[in-house]
């Protein structure tokens, strides 16, 4: 299978934060493979904009550094490197400091609106609003810019609000790109695929055939480093009212009328303002990593002794419609975990009568499952006949659809989700992006549960483990199992 490829036009991206960690791992390495894919033009403009005291060629090579650690295999093409490198140029500014902003015009020739030109926002949050008023008063941008937000888009619905009310002061909403970028994931956009071209799923996908969802996101990894940042926000700000509540959205959402971004960013709207209020305490489940051998625990990494923030969190939400009436939505998010991995599973029912004698064994339920990381893979359980002249003897079997074997594609690099959002943007495509409205529904739902839990002492839970034994309860109350986190 040959990957199509459709370039974009000639652009300018101004990357603010452009020495910081995300535009290394991610935006080089993602901007490079569009170019040596023959996505991204020769005529493009990438520019950073940091405060560390470099020129061009020096960030240059600090971006041909990033490309060695983090480029792979294709970045092994010293001609195509050139190329790429040949586009990006520098600007040192502190966003704070409104000397420093005609520089980054005079980096920026005047275009009349003739290109896109994109903004994007890899800094902390408190420069949000800054740099939207900074680029708007020196004149940079017009009807073709787009200004990208990475999260934390708020920290509650005030604070969301607030954020979105800055940016409509500058841009229309139209321009403003908020990434969540498991959205780029090629296996999220398989699933509005698989539900909506075609025939055989759709069908079924009602309260009447499907048992539970499982929404999962596991994490090996402990805080680290960003102790100082995450204490205080917890799981559920960082991971649920984003990545989670995203999943949830388009497993969900009614089909839209159209493939286009208000079309299917209205029905994610209205499955998250159709989410039922979380009033039952046994439905929240809050855990925090303890030390193990070697490991040490959550608040020896945050250095907070006293910290009650959760590092895991684990849900029971239900969608009060009618097609996903008495559903229950499982979503569990941790850090410390025993494997990482995330994926969305729809288990279904059972089959209503079994016309097989019990010797025969039980039929196993239907799951389909969509798995993100660490493999982009689908596949779907079934029951067949153990093969055999053994009589009629049940048996689990795995259909499986890992995109590298199906598709032919073992050889094909899987691009990250960074190169196909940043073209999304270059292109003014918003349908993987989220909405304001959106964001702010899935705060309001939120806050309502955080308001409860924030304070709360959360269970200790083993690193390396699947999570707090009250986690575990969550499922077995309700009759049902998480499903394992494979090593």
């Amino acid at each position: 299978m040959v990957a199509r490829i459709v370039p974009v036009d000639p652009f300018d991206l101004v990357v603010f934060g452009a020495t910081g960690d995300l535009a290394r791992r991610k935006l080089i390495p993602a901007l490079y493979h569009r170019m040596h894919d023959g996505q991204m033009p020769e005529g493009a403009r990438i520019v950073g904009v940091a405060r560390a005291d470099l020129d061009a060629d020096g960030y240059r090579r600090m971006a041909d550094a990033a490309l060695d650690e983090f480029g792979g295999e294709d970045a092994r093409d010293t001609e195509m490197r050139r190329k790429f490198l040949a586009t990006i140029d520098y600007v040192s500014l502190d966003v704070m400091d409104e000397a420093g902003w005609p520089r980054l015009k005079a980096a920026l020739p005047e275009t009349g609106g003739t290109r896109p030109r994109a903004f994007y926002l890899s800094v902390a949050p408190r420069f949000f609003g800054p740099i939207a008023e900074g680029v708007h008063a020196a004149g940079l941008t017009d009807a073709n810019s787009r200004i990208v937000i990475e999260k934390p888009l708020g920290h509650d619905l005030a604070s969301a609000k607030a954020l979105n009310g800055v940016f409509a002061g500058h841009f229309g909403e139209h321009q403003i790109f908020r990434i969540d970028h498991y959205l780029g994931k090629e296996t999220v956009q398989n699933l509005m695929a698989l539900r909506f071209a075609n025939a055989f799923f759709e069908p079924l996908w009602n309260a009447r055939h499907i048992d539970h969802v499982q929404i999962t996101v596991a994490e090996k990894v402990g805080v680290e480093g960003r102790g100082p940042y995450y204490d205080g926000i917890g799981a559920m700000r960082d991971m649920v009212q984003n990545h989670l509540l995203q999943l949830l959205c388009l497993v969900a959402m009614e089909p839209p009328a159209h493939f286009e971004p208000d079309a299917v960013r209205d029905e994610k709207l209205k499955v998250l303002r159709a989410l039922a209020p979380l009033t039952n305490p046994d439905h929240v489940v809050r855990g925090q990593y303890g030390a193990g051998p070697g490991m040490p625990s959550y608040v020896e990494d945050a250095n907070a002794p006293t910290s009650r923030t959760e590092t895991f969190i684990a849900l029971r939400a239900e969608v009060a419609n009618w097609r996903w009436s008495g559903v229950p939505f499982y979503l569990r998010t941790g850090k410390r975990m025993k494997s990482r991995v995330s994926e969305v599973a729809v288990v279904f029912k059972s089959a209503p009568h079994s016309i097989f004698p019990e010797a025969s064994g039980r039929a196993a339920q239907n799951v389909l499952a969509l798995r993100l990381q660490p493999d982009e893979a689908i596949t779907l359980g079934m029951t067949i006949k153990e093969p055999g002249p053994g009589g009629m003897r049940l048996a689990p079997a795995v259909l499986d659809m890992t995109f590298a074997d199906t598709l032919g594609a073992s050889n094909m690099r899987m691009p990250d989700a960074y190169e196909r959002l940043v073209m999304d943007v270059i292109r003014g495509d918003q349908t993987l992006f989220m909405r304001g409205d959106e964001v702010e529904a899935a705060w309001a739902w939120v806050d309502a549960i955080t308001a409860r839990v924030d304070g709360e002492r959360p269970e200790l839970y083993e690193p390396g483990s699947a999570g707090p034994d009250d986690a575990l309860m969550l499922m077995h109350r309700d009759g049902r199992r998480w499903r394992e986190l494979a090593q």
